[in-house]
């Protein structure tokens, strides 16, 4: 096979990736994704640093493996923890992550106070709080470590009491905050846009940084020559580390949100 027409490897902590992949396959609807979602080790954003490191090599060693052309890591945390160690290693492979979208937010006409919802790891990471700290002259940015939702999303609790009960518990001391934006710095935080739109209590723009990484992963193609000249639509295949999870793979890909 001509490598320009090789899968595009995804990877995740588990099911949150698919909003990311959505959002590619959208962009670039001839090219075939291979997608991995490590769900027998969710959620990676409560684990230690080095065991997130580690989870995340062996997952993206596995996929160029398997032949892959590209890598999107559509994790916010492994990519916070392992994205510099990756194209170190594989330097002559483009390697595309994902970050909050506190930069749009922040620098939004109407914008005074950002929440960002991302996983205690991914806060405590220095590359976010760089990201952070560089448009803090621009607008409030709140960091907000939501400990265990990505866990709950994991388990199908997207529109339920659940869900509800958690979140109102976790929105309640910006209650009577003014916040203009959030930002959802974990990839499996928009499939539950809706209920997070419910229960924060007040009008606010949500945004994530899907479409961003799609189109930094159209470039990066771009730029190798690495486009497919495949004519007819693409494939999604789905894997999992826990193959029970492949059915609610298919059903978050289709999912309407």
């Amino acid at each position: 096979m001509d490598k320009q027409n090789r899968p595009i490897g995804f990877f995740d902590s588990g099911l949150g990736g698919i909003s990311v992949l959505r959002a590619c396959t959208a962009l670039l609807p001839r090219e075939d994704f291979l997608y991995f979602g490590d769900s027998a080790h969710a959620p990676y954003g409560e684990k230690s640093l080095e065991t997130v490191r580690s989870l995340t090599l062996q997952a993206v060693d596995s996929l160029i493996d398997q032949g892959v052309k590209a890598v999107v890591v559509a994790c916010n945390t492994a990519t916070s923890a392992a994205i510099t160690l990756l194209r170190d290693k594989y330097p002559s492979l483009p390697i595309i992550g994902i970050e909050p979208a506190v930069k749009p937010a922040a620098q939004a006409h109407n914008s005074s106070s950002v929440l960002v919802m991302a996983t205690p790891l991914t806060i405590q990471e220095d590359k976010y709080q760089k990201l952070a700290a560089a448009f803090c002259h621009e607008a409030n940015v709140i960091s907000l470590p939501c400990k265990g939702l990505a866990e709950l999303v994991e388990q199908g609790h997207l529109e339920d009491a659940v869900m509800d009960e958690y979140l109102q518990a976790l929105f309640l001391p910006f209650r009577h905050c003014s916040v203009e934006y959030i930002v959802l710095g974990c990839t499996h935080y928009p499939f539950v846009r809706s209920a997070i739109r419910r229960n924060f209590g007040q009008p606010v723009e949500i945004i994530d940084g899907s479409d961003g990484t799609a189109r930094q992963l159209k470039r990066q193609l771009e730029a190798a020559g690495l486009l497919t000249s495949q004519e007819e639509p693409g494939r999604v295949t789905f894997r999992n580390s826990r193959p029970e999870m492949l059915d609610k793979c298919r059903e978050l890909y289709n999912l309407e949100y």
